[in-house]
Order: C-alpha cells, then sequence, then structure tokens
C-alpha cells in the first residue's frame, strides 16, 4: 500500500511538472517582445521615475534615458522621495540640464494609507497632466532599471500594436549573489510556467493577469479613468493590481519580453532580497490560505521528484528522475525567454538547483507573514501600511 502510494505520488507530481514545464515551452516559443520600431512615435510620452536613495542607480537610468531614439516627444520627471543620499544631486548631474529631464524633490511623507511608491507614482502622474501638451503615453520605470536604446519607443509601439491598457515589458532580472539566483529567476517562473501567454493576454480576466511594477506603460486616459495609483494606494502589488483593475473595468492589459531592452538588478545582497520579498509576499496569493496552498502545491510538484529520484528505486526512481528534470527544463524555459541572448551555462546550473529555489522561496512566503502579523514590515525605512 505505502509503495503504491509512493507511486501515485510520485507519478502524480510527476505529470504536474510535466505540464508545467510544456507550459514553458509554450510561452519560450509564443511569449511576444519588443521590436525597434521602424519610424518615429508621434505621440507625447511621459517616463516618470520614483526614486528614494537611488544615488548609485538613477543616474545610469538618466543616461539610457537620455540616449533614447525614435520618440521625440518624450519627457522624463524623476521624484526624488525624500532621500538621504544625494539622490536629487545625482540625477541633476546625470541629467546635464537636458531639457527633456525634469526633477522634483519632495520631503512630504506618504499619506496614511498609502505605500511610498503609490504615493510618489500618483505625484509624478500628477505632474506628468500639468501644462499644456496632453499625455497620451505614461510610464512608470524604477530607477534600478536599464533601458536599451529604442525602448521606450518600442514600448509605446508594442502598446499601440496590441491597443492595451497596459503593457508591462518583463525587464531580464539580472543577478549576481547566490540568493539573487536562486530567487529572481522565481518572478519570470511563476507566470510563465502556469499561463499561456497568448491567452492570459487575450482575456480581461483579473485572475491570469501579469504585471511588473519596474517597467509599466500606460495609456494615459485608461490610467486616468480608473484612479491611478489611488486605486491601488495601500497595496503591496500595486502593479498586479493596476492591471486587474483595468481588466476589472473592461480594459486589456499584456505582458511581453522585454528581453533584449530592458533588465533590472533588483537586489544586491541577500539581506536586501530578504527585506524586499516580505514587503509584498503575504499577499501575493490572496492571504495565509492562498500562501499555504501555492506553497504546499509547489512544494510537492518540485520537491518530491527529486526526492523520490535521491532515496526511492526502480520505477519511483524513474518517476521522480523524470519529473525533476521536468522541473529543470521549466525553469530553462522561463530564463531563455527572459533572458534572450544573455541566456547561458549559469543559467542552466541555476535550473538544476530549481528545488533549492522553491525550498528558499517557501522560507521567504513564511517570513513575509511572519513579519506583517507582527507589524515589522518596511522598505526603505518606511512602514508598509495595514490593510
Amino acid at each position: 500500500m505505502t509503495e503504491r502510494l509512493s507511486v501515485r505520488t510520485t507519478a502524480t507530481t510527476a505529470v504536474l511538472a510535466t505540464a508545467s514545464a510544456a507550459v514553458s515551452l509554450l510561452n519560450l516559443r509564443f511569449t511576444p517582445g519588443l521590436s525597434a520600431p521602424d519610424r518615429d512615435v508621434a505621440e507625447r510620452i511621459v517616463v516618470c521615475i520614483p526614486a528614494r536613495d537611488e544615488l548609485t542607480t538613477l543616474p545610469w537610468l538618466i543616461g539610457d534615458l537620455l540616449r533614447q531614439r525614435s520618440c521625440p516627444d518624450m519627457q522624463v520627471i524623476v521624484l526624488d522621495d525624500d532621500s538621504s543620499d544625494g539622490t536629487a544631486s545625482a540625477a541633476r548631474a546625470a541629467a546635464a540640464g537636458d531639457p527633456r529631464i525634469r526633477i522634483v524633490t519632495s520631503r512630504a511623507a506618504p499619506p496614511a494609507g498609502w505605500t511610498g511608491k503609490a504615493a510618489a507614482c500618483a505625484e509624478l502622474a500628477r505632474l506628468a497632466d500639468e501644462g499644456d501638451a496632453q499625455t497620451s503615453l505614461i510610464m512608470f520605470v524604477d530607477a534600478d532599471v536599464r533601458l536599451a536604446p529604442d525602448a521606450v519607443a518600442a514600448a509605446a509601439r508594442t502598446l499601440r500594436q496590441y491597443d492595451v491598457a497596459l503593457l508591462c515589458p518583463w525587464p531580464e532580472q539580472l543577478v549576481g549573489s547566490i540568493a539573487e539566483r536562486l530567487v529572481q529567476p522565481l518572478l519570470a517562473w511563476s507566470w510563465m510556467s502556469t499561463l499561456p501567454v497568448p491567452v492570459a493576454n487575450s482575456t480581461l480576466l483579473p485572475s491570469m493577469a501579469v504585471a511588473c511594477g519596474q517597467f509599466m506603460a500606460f495609456d494615459a486616459a485608461a490610467y486616468r479613468a480608473i484612479g491611478g495609483h489611488g486605486c491601488v494606494a495601500a497595496s503591496a502589488t500595486e502593479d498586479l493590481d493596476l492591471a486587474r483593475t483595468l481588466r476589472q473595468r473592461g480594459m486589456s492589459t499584456a505582458v511581453v519580453s522585454g528581453a533584449g531592452f530592458v533588465s533590472c538588478r533588483m537586489y544586491r545582497s541577500a539581506t536586501d532580497l530578504r527585506s524586499g520579498y516580505s514587503r509584498w509576499l503575504w499577499n501575493e496569493f490572496g492571504g495565509p490560505v492562498g500562501s499555504i496552498t501555492a506553497t504546499l502545491a509547489s512544494a510537492m510538484i518540485y520537491l518530491v521528484p527529486p526526492m523520490a529520484a535521491l532515496t526511492a528505486s526502480g520505477s519511483v526512481r524513474r518517476l521522480g528522475l523524470a519529473g525533476y528534470l521536468a522541473g529543470t527544463v521549466s525553469r530553462l524555459a522561463a530564463r531563455r525567454r527572459e533572458s534572450g541572448p544573455r541566456f547561458g551555462v549559469d543559467d542552466v546550473l541555476d535550473a538544476a538547483l530549481h528545488p533549492v529555489s522553491i525550498l528558499a522561496f517557501t522560507g521567504l512566503v513564511a517570513e513575509s507573514h511572519v513579519r506583517r502579523r507582527r507589524g515589522s514590515l518596511t522598505w526603505k525605512s518606511r512602514p508598509s501600511p495595514r490593510r
């Protein structure tokens, strides 16, 4: 009986891992990407950058924006959100007086019930609508993002091509430390292994929305219609909630690969990574019940097969090996689509450690909920609002 149960359990998890590999391979082939425009984008584009203590990263992004092509009516607004490290001075030096770059400093604390980022983005959107010119496209870009010279124009062109209210060009997640290599690729893998992207992009189901706050390109009228960041003021996952709100209002959203155009190194140490993920993971699956369900499911699917391959024998071992290899393929396919030409041997080695990544992710989810219950969630020295 125990042996039969082991076979059934291992077979079930191996089948589910194989299904995730199939979805990832489908997305490797069919997930759309950005492409350089063949002519200038005539619309007025405002790129908004919320920046708090971004002395080392923001000048690089401003340099990238100064080199943008095919978007002659592009304006950039940087909001120095009460930084303590000289972010505003570094931004002004990087802008070198270019009239397209506007740098604003805010010393105001976020309103009660708002996250710092949502408040900063709302203020940036207000500034974008000042003046006589009508903004057609508003793009929010995090300060640690890097952009190829055609990234802004390519995002604008693709948004109009797909006729969506929100386009998220998914940035390649650059990694350095061991912790980053284990965890960061899971961001793209989590949706590439579960959602057929062409289907997700063609439906209005909020549950199939995908978004990344590192780079969000909005049709400005659609953004205003939902109240902008005001409708997600307290959200720990404001990017995903904005996409869901648009879909609930009957407006389409789409995710595309930003490979070759957009990249981001989100964290630079294990400490920063833990702090960053704990800020929002408690809300990622809708609460404690959803988190338990999701982490148990991922643990079963991606930990049982390698354990069976290592400890069992006969058919159970063979099933476990098949399930482990399927999980590795799932991770590889997702990373290949995310990274584009930079995909390499390190990514193969990281994929082989996918079960370790799942264990690390499970620990981060648990830590996020513990810190949430204790009221100790912070980001960049600001407490997260209670919801």
